[in-house]
C-alpha cells in the first residue's frame, strides 16, 4: 500500500474523452463534484468513470511483454529471446524488485476507483432505477474481481474497506488472513447478485457484470480456496491459506458451481473454436469485450506467410501437445491408444488441432512446415517457434484462406466449460466418483469429439481426479488457467523441477519426416517460497505493517 491515496487520480483522464451535453467545463476545472453531478439524470460522467474501471480489467492476450502467461507454465515457452520477462516466471527468476506479473499497484488503483464510485454514486440522480442498481452491483463486483487478482498471487492482502483515503489519512494497513479475504470476496459476490443484470446480457450490456458472472467468480474463488495449496496446505500460516483441512470447502465450491449449471442459462457451444471468435457464444458468461482485429494472429501466427505477416511469439511445448490424447479418449501412453511416435498428429483429440499448429497442419491454404529449415522454422536469428509448434487457439478459421480477416478477440474470464470442470473437480474431491461428476466431465469430452467420450464407472477417485485435471489442461490451454492450477494443486514443484520443457526436432528425409523430442528450456521452482509472489519491495518499505511472504 502507498503512504497515501489520491482520490482524484485518474479523473482527468476520464473527462478528456467526452463532454457533457448540457455544459462545457475546462479540463483544469474537473472536480469530483463534476463527476457526481446532482443534476445529471443520465449519469454521463458517472458511467464514464465506471467504464474506466472496466477498462482496467486484465486482458490475457500476450499480457506479459507480448507473451501469454502460459509461457510461464509448462504449456509454452516464449519464441522471443530467452531473457524475455515471462521466462522469469518459469525459471524462478522473479524477485521483490522484478516480477513481470506484479499487479499489486494496478489492482489497488482499480479497487480504489471502485470504492470511490460506491461512495459517491448515490449523489447522481440516475432516472433509470434498474440501471442504478446494476451500476452499484457492477462496481462492487469489479472491486471483488481485483481483490481476487491479488489474493491468488499474494495470499492474504490488505482489505482497505469502504472509505477512500485522502492525503491526511493513515493508510498503514496490515494483511488480512486468507480466510478473511476469501470470505470478503464471496460476500461481495453474494451482495451484488440481486442488483445485477439478468443473464445473458443484451448487446448493449455485453461485457459488463451480470448475476451469473458474480456467481462464476464466487464458484472459482471457493474452488481455489478448497484446493491443496490453501486448504490446510501451508502448515498453519493463515496469511496464505486455512490452518487445517476441511472437506466441506469442496462442497461449498461444488454447490456454487451447481447453481450455474442448474439455471440452464449457459451451455457448451457446439463448436469449440466458436467460443473464442464469436462475441455472443452461448458458452461465455463474462469476458472483456474487444474490438474487431487481427491482433492475436499478428502476434502469434506462424512466420513467413507473405499475405499474413505475424511474429510467432508463442511456442507451445511438447508437454502440452502430449496432454492431448487420442480421439478414442485414451492417453498417448496407453499401449492400445494407437499413437505412433513417427506419425504423431494423426488420430488425436480434435482440441489439439484447435489449439496448436504443428508440422503438416493446414493453415492459410497450405501445409505448415515446422521441420528444421522449413518455411515456418527456417532457423537463424528471426523470431520463430522454438518447439516446432505455434499457438492456434483464439485465431479465426483461417485454415483455407489466403490472409487474416478481422474478428473478435474477447478475453474470456468465465465460460460454461470451466463451470462444469469446477463442479466435477470439487464434487469428486468431496464425495468421490458420482454420476454428476461423470456427467459433467463427459459433456466436455463429447463436445471435444472424443469417441467414445464416456468414462468407465469403475474408476477410482484418484483416477478420476487425473482425468478431470487432464481435461482442464486440454480444454483451457492459454486461458490463464494452467499457470494457476499447478500452483493451487500444489504440484508446481513436480511440474517445473522434474525435467526440462521440450519441443520437437523434425528432420525432413526422402521418405518423410523424423520426429525427435528435444529439451528447450530448463525450468525451476522453489517450493519453499514460490507458491506465492513476493510482496513488492516498494510496499514493504512504505508500510510498516506489511508482512512479507515466507522465503522472500
Amino acid at each position: 500500500m502507498k503512504k497515501y491515496i489520491l482520490i482524484i487520480t485518474g479523473l482527468i483522464a476520464v473527462m478528456v474523452s467526452c463532454k457533457k451535453t448540457y455544459e462545457s467545463v475546462p479540463v483544469e476545472a474537473v472536480t469530483s463534484d463534476y463527476i457526481w453531478d446532482t443534476k445529471d439524470s443520465n449519469g454521463i460522467y458517472a458511467s464514464q468513470y465506471l467504464f474506466d474501471i472496466y477498462a482496467n480489467l486484465p486482458d490475457g492476450t500476450n499480457r506479459i511483454s507480448k507473451d501469454f502467461l502460459d509461457a510461464g507454465s509448462d504449456d509454452a515457452v516464449t519464441s522471443q529471446t530467452i531473457a524475455a520477462p515471462v521466462t522469469l516466471l518459469a525459471t524462478g527468476g522473479i524477485t521483490i524488485f522484478n516480477n513481470p506479473d506484479d499487479v499489486w499497484a494496478s489492482s489497488y488503483e482499480s479497487i480504489r476507483k471502485a470504492t470511490y464510485f460506491l461512495s459517491n454514486f448515490s449523489k447522481v440522480p440516475l432516472k433509470n432505477v434498474y440501471e442504478r442498481r446494476s451500476w452499484f452491483g457492477e462496481a462492487r463486483m469489479l472491486r471483488a474481481f481485483f481483490y481476487w487478482e491479488l489474493v491468488k498471487r499474494y495470499g492474504g492482502i490488505p482489505l482497505v474497506g469502504d472509505t477512500v483515503k485522502s492525503l491526511s489519512d493513515d493508510v498503514q494497513i496490515g494483511r488480512s488472513s486468507f480466510e478473511t479475504c476469501v470470505n470478503y470476496i464471496v460476500n461481495e459476490c453474494d451482495r451484488a447478485v440481486d442488483s445485477l443484470r439478468d443473464d445473458p446480457a443484451d448487446d448493449v450490456s455485453y461485457g459488463r457484470f451480470t448475476k451469473d458472472a458474480a456467481r462464476a467468480l464466487k464458484a472459482k474463488v471457493l474452488l481455489y480456496a478448497a484446493s491443496n495449496l490453501y486448504n490446510g496446505g501451508n502448515t498453519g500460516d493463515t496469511l496464505n491459506g486455512y490452518a487445517t483441512y476441511d472437506a466441506n470447502r469442496w462442497k461449498r465450491a461444488a454447490d456454487a458451481a451447481k447453481i450455474l449449471i442448474d439455471e440452464g442459462k449457459y451451455q457448451l457451444d457446439s463448436d469449440f473454436r466458436n467460443v473464442f471468435i464469436a462475441q455472443r457464444s452461448v458458452e461465455v458468461i463474462f469476458g472483456k469485450a474487444n474490438t474487431l482485429g487481427q491482433f492475436i494472429e499478428s502476434q502469434n501466427g506462424p512466420i513467413n506467410f507473405s499475405t499474413a505477416p505475424a511474429a510467432g511469439n508463442t511456442s507451445p511445448t511438447q508437454e502440452l501437445v502430449d496432454a492431448y490424447g487420442m480421439a478414442n479418449g485414451l492417453p498417448i501412453t496407453d499401449a492400445s491408444a494407437g499413437y505412433k511416435p513417427q506419425d504423431p498428429y494423426t488420430g488425436r483429440d480434435p482440441r489439439l488441432s484447435y489449439t496448436v499448429l504443428y508440422n503438416g497442419a493446414q493453415w492459410l491454404g497450405t501445409a505448415m512446415q515446422t521441420f528444421n529449415g522449413g518455411v515456418n522454422r527456417p532457423g537463424g536469428t528471426t523470431v520463430q517457434t522454438q518447439t516446432s509448434y505455434y499457438m492456434r487457439k483464439f485465431m479465426g478459421n483461417f485454415e483455407n484462406t489466403a490472409k487474416y480477416e478481422d474478428h473478435y478477440h474477447d478475453w474470456i474470464y468465465f465460460r460454461f466449460a470451466e463451470v462444469l470442470l469446477n463442479y466435477a473437480e470439487a464434487l469428486n474431491e468431496y464425495s468421490g466418483p458420482t454420476e454428476d461428476v461423470f456427467a459433467s466431465v463427459e459433456k466436455i469430452r463429447k463436445r471435444a469429439g472424443l469417441d467414445p467420450f464416456a468414462l468407465s464407472r469403475s474408476i477410482s477417485k484418484d483416477s478420476l481426479r487425473s482425468i478431470i485435471r487432464n481435461e482442464r489442461h486440454k480444454e483451457m490451454a492459454f486461458e490463464e488457467q494452467r499457470y494457476w492450477d499447478i500452483r493451487r494443486w500444489k504440484i508446481a514443484g513436480e511440474v517445473y523441477n522434474k525435467q526440462p520443457l521440450h519441443g520437437m526436432s523434425i528432420t525432413r528425409t526422402a521418405d518423410g519426416f523424423l520426429y525427435n523430442i528435444v529439451p528447450v528450456l530448463t525450468t525451476a521452482f522453489d517450493e519453499k517460497k514460490m507458491y506465492f509472489y513476493p510482496i513488492p519491495n516498494r510496499e514493504m518499505v512504505s508500510n510498516d505493517k506489511m508482512r512479507q511472504n515466507p522465503g522472500w
